[in-house]
């Protein structure tokens, strides 16, 4: 029999952040709970600031009956001379039955004890309580607290329960709370609780007193609300999304409005007004044209057929915010970008301080400089680099820690600095994710990778590595940057002899650590069959740009049509040449061919290595286009001759088709 089963966990207020970071293991939690439970069935889940919500349309009203087995030690174990052994004995004890009822049975071979036991399935009132309980405290929002005398947490107080399976509640206790048949609507709607006869009600009690439950309807609202405000203005809201999540949580009735601020204050770097938006008020900025104008759209809770209060507050909360950004500001702009403090600031015991890290970074830009030779002056790298953490004693940074590096470029326009050297202060920490913009300039690129390069070589000094999912410096992002940069602007960049050279100013580091680091974020860098970027660094290629362009060309191959005939050929020609030293000189004599497969096979590979290629992809398609000639060479020539010279011949002339695709790629690494 099923039954619609609501479960409502009332809570004050809860954070934004922690919820959504928890979000996507609420519903797979509580899965796994009733999966333990054999109650496994669809459901919903809704959350509101003061509710996490459980909905069942169909639920079953008791567990399926269901058949245990036990299987015990071998009966030549459990038996000795026909008496029971403690083996047997104890096997019956975990069964909760005499010996006699224990029977026999076949399990991997052998005769071992059996027992099995019917179990009738239980109610599901009589389990509610425990599978309740037990995913919420399953639940993990970081901090928690504790309320009254309670020695039990969670993210916020509970104050109600309801749990209603049909129409009838079930008895549940949880944090000293017991349910009951009611619920509690907006508060500006109604401060008292709300009964509810059963299910149906209690959908229509919520929206009747302004809580839209589902978190679907509410985002569908507010982005409706974002049209209509950009048709009826002319304007332009930006969607973060990351902060429409957080407002889709922190609201039960949303209205999007919009409000304004005095346009003195559009003086400021419009990334300063957008953090003091977004950070402090959660509000979405607003352009016009695509130039940041003096508006702000906020998403009210309230319910109210007045807006005009809520939209006065706001604005008058905001003032302040942008007044302070204001003042920071002419105050940075007057003092002038400095680096004078900076050497008492310490960058990381045993590294010294930021000074230090500045001077680090100066000995890597310049090599950097040097090896890539950019079309910019020299003495405007020595200045971004000189004045790249400038910003870090400014007023703006101090207040805004985010925005290091962008107040900096900023300020090294206001007081004059050439334009390269403004962009690259700006984008000294490009890219800072997945979807990042890159450094727009070389120079820029070299100030990019100087800084990320000295992080990770400062770091492994002194063996700060990360482990696990620990990575407090992010070190695994900084690889990725690199990788991201030196494929953007064509840079050649080994992770042998670079960083070799690179880590000569530093403390003695354990180099292959390092190198393997590296390889560990290659290999979850590529979005490919990483059995491609395995066969690629089984090459030995560490240069980076090659290795992107070879793990490309590999994936063009691996996906073409007809590659899996060619890899069963080339399969064979590594499982010939695997006890062949491949760093050796291959010599193959025309004049020991005894065969006119050997001619042809031998013909085509010299006019495969006579051509010049642009690419690895022509490359690899020319060297994979052998496999006729090699399936004939197969077909028609013993390999292992009797005669040692001949033998030697062929297997030399197989060793060297092979050794000219393993510079691309150890193709046999590849899975298919």
């Amino acid at each position: 029999m099923l039954k619609p089963l609501l479960i409502e966990i009332g809570v004050e207020e809860l954070p934004a952040v922690p919820l959504l970071k928890e979000l996507k293991n609420i519903e797979k939690k509580y899965a796994q709970i009733l999966e333990k439970n054999s109650l496994l069935g669809e459901f919903q889940f809704y959350y509101t600031p003061r509710r996490l919500v459980i909905w069942h349309n169909e639920f079953q009203t008791h567990q399926a009956d269901s058949v245990e087995e036990f299987f015990g030690a071998p009966v030549d174990v459990a038996y000795k001379d026909g008496v029971a052994t403690p083996a047997a004995l104890g096997f019956a004890k975990k069964c909760g039955v005499e010996l006699a009822e224990i029977s026999k049975a076949q399990k991997g071979g052998k005769e071992v004890l059996y027992y099995k036991k019917d179990v009738k399935g239980r109610e599901t009132t009589a389990l509610l309580e425990e599978i309740i309980k037990t995913w919420i405290h399953s639940l993990d929002f970081g901090k928690s607290m504790r309320w009254g005398s309670l020695s039990e947490s969670f993210i916020r107080p509970i104050r109600w329960i309801n749990v209603l399976f049909g129409d009838e509640l079930v008895d549940v206790e949880l944090f000293g709370v017991h349910s009951a048949k009611h619920t509690f609507v907006h508060r500006i709607s109604n401060f008292e609780a709300k009964q509810i006869s059963g299910t149906k009600e209690y959908f229509e009690v919520l929206k009747a007193g302004g809580v839209t439950l589902f978190p679907d309807v509410r985002r569908e609202s507010i982005l409706a609300n974002f049209a209509s405000l950009e048709k009826e203005y002319g304007v332009q809201i930006e969607i973060d999304e990351d902060l429409l999540d957080e407002v889709v949580a922190i609201t039960e009735n949303p209205t999007a409005l919009l409000g304004s601020f005095d346009e003195a204050f559009l003086r400021l770097p419009p990334e300063v007004i957008i953090t003091s938006m977004k950070e402090h008020q959660r509000y979405f900025p607003v352009f016009k044209e695509g130039k940041l104008i003096n508006k702000f759209c906020v998403v009210s809770n309230a319910l109210t057929e007045d807006f005009s209060k809520v939209v006065e507050g706001n604005e008058r909360v905001l003032r302040p915010r942008l007044a302070d950004g204001l003042f920071f500001y002419d105050n940075d702009l007057k003092n002038g970008l400095s680096t004078k403090g900076l050497e008492k600031v310490v960058f990381m015991k045993g590294l010294g301080t930021v000074a230090d890290k500045i001077e680090r970074e100066r000995k890597i830009a310049n090599t950097l400089f040097n090896k890539y030779n950019p079309h910019a002056k020299r003495e405007d790298l020595d200045r971004a680099i000189s004045l790249a953490k400038a910003d870090l004693t400014s007023e703006m940074v101090y207040e805004f820690t985010e925005l290091q590096g962008l107040m900096g470029g900023y300020y090294a326009r206001e007081q004059g600095e050439a334009e390269e050297v403004a962009i690259a202060i700006t984008e000294q920490y490009l890219p800072d994710g997945e979807e990042s913009a890159l450094p727009s300039t070389l120079l820029s690129a070299i100030v990019a990778m100087s800084i990320k390069l000295d992080t990770l070589l400062a770091m492994f000094s002194i063996n700060q590595i990360p482990t696990g999912s620990r990575d407090p410096f992010a070190l695994r992002r900084a690889v990725n940057g690199l990788l991201r940069i030196t494929k953007e602007h064509q840079l050649e960049f080994d992770i042998v002899e670079s960083l070799k050279e690179l880590s000569a100013g530093y403390e003695a580091m354990d180099m292959q650590k390092l190198e393997n680091f590296f390889l560990e974020r290659i290999k979850q860098y590529f979005r490919v069959n990483p059995s491609i970027v395995e066969a690629v660094l089984a090459s030995g290629e560490r240069e980076l740009l090659k290795l992107a362009k070879k793990i490309e060309a590999l994936e063009t191959m691996v996906n073409s049509e007809g590659f899996s005939e060619s890899f069963s050929t080339f399969k064979r020609v590594a499982n010939i040449t695997k006890d062949i030293d491949l760093e050796q000189e291959m010599s193959v004599s025309s004049e020991l061919f005894e065969e006119k497969a050997e001619e042809v096979l031998y013909a085509r590979y010299s006019e495969v290595l006579a051509c010049g290629y642009s690419s690895y992809e022509e490359e690899l398609d020319a060297l994979l286009g052998l496999k006729p000639e090699l399936d004939a060479f197969f077909e028609d020539v013993m390999v292992n001759a009797e005669d040692e010279g001949v033998r030697n011949n062929r297997k030399a002339l197989v060793a060297s088709i092979y050794k000219s695709i393993l510079k691309i790629a150890d193709i046999k690494e590849v899975s298919i």
